[in-house]
């Protein structure tokens, strides 16, 4: 008896008094056609045996549970294929509970077994054997009721389950009630706000809440009892050693079996030390930006003076291309290693679209992402297409129109970035006599790792850029 489980939760509930027993175990002996049909129609597995152990009769419900069906007369104490005990370990019959409580001469509640069909799978299940005696208290056999307990240990088991992943969890997880008072309490939590469980477990949830916070305590029952889920709020709460900490709530509904909020769950995240890096971040982010243009603004100074000989328009040219070079790293360091193409293309037609707005139609996807280098490059290819078509282009007059458009093109072994543009409406073009400053710098920079094609045709200049993302 020591080597099974204990169950008595489930011999409390499914137990049954020995008189209903005596009447089930009588219908098998004397063939009573109306029990039979009664036990035939139970969902629980119930069988009977003569005082030798011999099985005498079953339903339809054990079969289905042994996977067999037992020769009557000739299979002796359970008809499962084989048995085991709770550990795995080999539960041979004539120790099984039924041949206990013939042996014994004794009922037999709150174990557990386990057992195996002939097909190799496992059902776990509590056995309640009861003697049967006659008027003159001889034992005349014993009657059976097996109960399937698989949900009862999938559950078990998933509640177990679940218990080691909260308490292993470094984040703190609470659950509390509607009236917030605190009903459990991890580990995560007790490193987290400084209390243990047994000092905050019946608290209610405001003793971690800075006083002026406590508003926001109101507006999360609300929305825990219109059964709305919270996610990663920020806010600010309080350990037991007066400290204030930055944290990310997730919240969320816990209901009743018939699906009444009842209370919440609560993900605390310790998000001090992110907070402290991403203001570090933003911090350093702002200096590199400071640096870089106080660096292009030197680079100016210097190729001003060198260049003291060149025209105003040569320097005025040089200047706006620093510029646009300033609005490109602008732009990184926002996302650092890589600049959503929009933004790219914003940042360099910004100059030109102050007085031109009306006359630009700019489209394409979005969530174009490039790297730092092919950000550099885009936005000097378009301040040089953007540059020109002011001079001599379809922003030189008052009637011409610029379409620039983009897409991405799902090529292998690598996606294609394709952008357009074209000029409509300017002064009639045609192939200059040779490239430009301005033509051999878009060539060049995108030769390393695109291409770019010009095409001067008589109602304007179209350049199609491709680079490989």
């Amino acid at each position: 008896m020591n080597d099974l489980t204990n169950s008595p939760e489930l011999s409390s509930e499914l137990s049954f008094p020995p008189a209903f027993l005596w009447r089930l175990a009588e219908a098998t002996i004397t063939g009573a056609d109306y029990f039979r049909e009664v036990l035939e129609a139970l969902p629980a597995a119930i069988y009977t045996t003569d005082p030798a152990g011999r099985i005498t009769y079953y339903n339809a419900a054990a079969a289905r549970l042994w996977g067999c069906r037992p020769e009557l007369g000739s299979a002796s104490w359970c008809g499962s294929w084989k048995l085991f005990r709770p550990d795995g370990s080999a539960l041979p019959h004539d120790q099984c509970p039924m041949a206990l409580a013939i042996k014994e001469k004794r009922p037999i509640v709150g174990t557990e077994a386990i057992a195996e069909r002939p097909d190799g799978t496992r059902v776990p299940f509590a056995p309640f054997p009861t003697p049967i005696f006659d008027a003159s208290g001889m034992l005349v056999g014993a009657v059976n009721m097996l109960v399937d307990i698989s949900d009862h240990k999938r559950a078990e088991e998933y509640a177990l389950r679940l218990v080691s992943i909260v308490e292993s969890s470094d984040d703190a997880i609470v659950s509390k009630g509607l009236d917030g008072v605190i009903t459990s309490w991890n580990r995560g939590a007790e490193r987290l706000f400084g209390y243990t469980a047994e000092e905050i477990i019946g608290k209610s949830i405001t003793t971690v809440i800075p006083p002026e916070r406590l508003d926001e305590e109101t507006d999360i029952i609300r929305k825990l009892q219109n059964g709305e889920r919270v996610d990663h709020f920020e806010t600010v709460r309080r350990r037991k050693d007066g400290t204030l900490i930055d944290i990310s709530l997730t919240i969320s509904p816990v209901r009743n079996a018939e699906g009444k909020v009842i209370g919440a769950s609560k993900i605390a995240r310790d998000i001090g030390e992110a907070k402290r890096a991403r203001e570090q971040q933003k911090l350093l982010l702002g200096e590199m930006k400071h640096r870089v243009r106080n660096t292009l603004a030197t680079v100016q100074a210097i190729a001003l003076q060198t260049m003291h000989s060149a025209s105003t328009e040569e320097r005025a040219a040089f200047s706006a291309r620093l510029h646009a070079l300033a609005n490109a790293h602008d732009v990184l360091t926002k996302g650092w290693e890589r600049a959503n193409l929009r933004d790219i293309v914003d940042g360099a037609l910004a100059p030109f679209q102050e007085k031109h707005r009306e006359r630009f139609l700019v489209e394409g996807p979005n969530d174009i992402l490039v790297d730092a280098n092919q950000s550099l490059l885009l936005a000097m290819a378009l301040h040089e297409l953007a540059t020109n078509a002011t001079k001599y282009g379809a922003l030189s007059n008052r009637s011409g129109r610029i379409r620039l458009s983009w897409e991405l093109s799902a090529t292998v072994p690598v996606p294609r970035l394709n952008l357009c543009w074209l000029e409509r409406g300017g002064p009639p073009v045609k192939p200059p006599d040779h490239k430009g400053f301005g033509s051999r710098l878009i060539e060049r920079a995108l030769g390393q790792s695109g291409d770019a094609v010009f095409r001067f045709e008589s109602q304007g200049l179209s350049c199609t850029l491709e680079l490989a993302l």
